[in-house]
This record gives C-alpha cells, structure tokens and sequence, in this order.
C-alpha cells in the first residue's frame, strides 16, 4: 500500500451534516466470499451515505448521489450524481471506493471506528480520506502521513476483529435507524445497568446507530464494536435458536459467554433460562444462516407460530 509522506493533500472543508436511518433491516456489504468485510454502510447498505465518491475526484466536491445511478462493491451500494460518475466507478472501484471502509481515518489511526462526515474529506494522492468532523480532520492533518500510516497498519486487524464474515448484517432498529431503542450498548456491561443513549453521542456499526450516555462509553464501544453490540443483530435471542427473527425487548437482556442478549418477552426469557448453554449454542449455529436467508428483505420478522425458514434445512 503506497504512503505518501513529501506531499499535500487536497482538502475541501464544508459545513458538517446529519443523516437520520430509516427502519428497515439491514443488509451490510457482502463479496459473497468468506472473508470478513468491514465497511461503513447506512441501514439501507449505501456507503457515504449516498454520496457520490467518484465527484470527490472530478469536481472537488461532495455531491449527493441519485437512487438511479448505483453500483455495488464489496457488497456495499454507492450512488452517483451522473451515469458517467457510475461508468468511472465501475471501470475502477477500488481507485474511487474510501479508504478504511470510508470509516474515519483519524479513528482508524487510533484504533477505533467512529462515522464520518461526507463533508469532511481529503484526497491525499488518490486515496479517498474521510472524517468525523473538524475536530478529527485537524487531528489528522496534525501529521497527515503518519496518521496515514497508523491507520493502514490498524485497519486489517479492524477488519478482521469487527467485520462480518461475508459482509451481510441484519440488525434490529427503529424508524431512525437506532439499535436498542437508543439504550447504551455498553452500560449494559456495567453495575447500573442498561441506560439511555444521548442523541448527540453517537457511533455507528453494521449501519445501525447506537447511543451513548458519554463520549466515554463511545470511545469503549469504537474501540471493540463486535464485543458490545447485541448478539444476533439485537434480535430475540430465544427465537434464534429456533431458527427464527423476533423482536426483542433491550429491557429483557443477560450476558451470557460476554455477549449481550435480548429476548422478545418474558416468556423467551425463561425458555431461554432452561438451557443456556444449549440455546445459545443453537442460536450461534442458526444465526448466519438466518441473516443469509433474512437480509434485504423489508420485514425478515418472522410470526410467534409460523414455520421457521429454516425448518427444511434443518
């Protein structure tokens, strides 16, 4: 991987947006392949938050993309402003697709994942760079090659720590693209308890945002997503290992194995308890190939007595 460390980069700075998720489940990049995929990607699966990264090099500019012009890389959607954008995209994607996932770089250089501003870019020698905010962009620009360099080293063991085997997610959230109804993944593992979420604290994983009682907790959570998200997308643990999607209460919850779980009632909950270690063992063993058989579609929940997808398979 080239670092470029003798020359500036090009920089646009704008004022910062905010995109607010819609509620549908998730589908997150996939190759189709084994690998884990690690890519910053909104609910709907669009990275840059539908921004078209071919402008980035062409006009200077972030520019938002149109639902008509699309391509897929890595799994992940991107949208442009233009078929030509589209065509330059498709003839090279990996010379126009954000560097660290289009994840912040100045988070990768930290070991850490935290969303980005479309707004807040550089394109430093071909590469795609984007960034919290200004706070992170002058962080990063403090030593530019440097940071470069950190963050292409952090970024593989990002990947493979925090990725999907095979890039597909299906995460539980509300209308705003919220997981655990804006409960605080982490206060989960602490002595109080589940706590909410402030609006303003937030950090975004497997295209779900997820809130925080304090920048604290953030930083815990970008440090180690994979370890304080929800198993089994926030999904009812019980109904996963039944082979099936329900939905789950963030109130009915247990760590179990260092994972956090929810269930859907009370009911699950003690149908869970009759067998933890067996119930999980089955939910682990199902939940892959529910999200194979779940993502994409616009409600992968399944009825209370309906037949599970998987019951042929089985």
């Amino acid at each position: 991987m080239k670092r470029f460390a003798h020359s500036l980069p090009k920089v646009s700075l704008l004022l910062l947006s905010t995109t607010l998720l819609a509620a549908t489940p998730l589908q997150a990049a996939s190759t189709g392949s084994g690998a884990k995929i690690l890519v910053n990607v909104d609910r709907d699966g669009r990275a840059i938050q539908g921004y078209d990264p071919v402008a980035y090099f062409t006009d200077s500019k972030p520019v938002k993309g149109e639902s008509r012009f699309t391509a897929r890389y890595e799994g992940a959607t991107y949208q442009f402003s233009t078929a030509d954008h589209q065509k330059l995209f498709e003839s090279n994607p990996a010379q126009y697709a954000p560097a660290f996932g289009g994840y912040c770089g100045y988070a990768a250089s930290i070991q850490r994942l935290s969303p980005i501003s479309p707004e807040w870019f550089q394109i430093i020698e071909g590469r795609l760079v984007l960034q919290h905010n200004k706070k992170a962009f002058d962080r990063w620009n403090a030593d530019a090659a440097g940071n470069l360099r950190k963050a292409d080293m952090n970024w593989p063991a990002l990947a493979e720590k925090n990725g999907v085997v095979g890039g597909r997610a299906l995460v539980l959230v509300d209308k705003q693209g919220v997981a655990l109804e804006g409960y605080d993944p982490v206060s989960y593992f602490g002595k109080d308890g589940p706590m909410k979420g402030e609006p303003g604290i937030e950090a975004i994983y497997n295209g779900a945002l997820y809130r925080f009682v304090s920048p604290a907790h953030r930083e815990t959570f970008e440090k180690d997503p994979a370890r304080y998200a929800p198993a089994y997308g926030g999904y009812c643990g019980y109904a996963a290992s039944i082979g099936k999607v329900r939905p789950a209460n963030p109130l009915l919850w247990s760590i179990v194995d260092g994972q956090l779980i929810v269930q859907h009632t009370k009911g699950a909950v003690e149908l869970w308890e009759k067998d933890i270690a067996g119930n999980k063992k089955k939910a682990d063993g199902y939940w892959p190939r529910l999200v194979d058989a779940k993502s994409g579609l616009k409600d992968p929940v399944d009825s209370l007595l309906g037949r599970s997808v998987l019951a042929d398979a089985r």
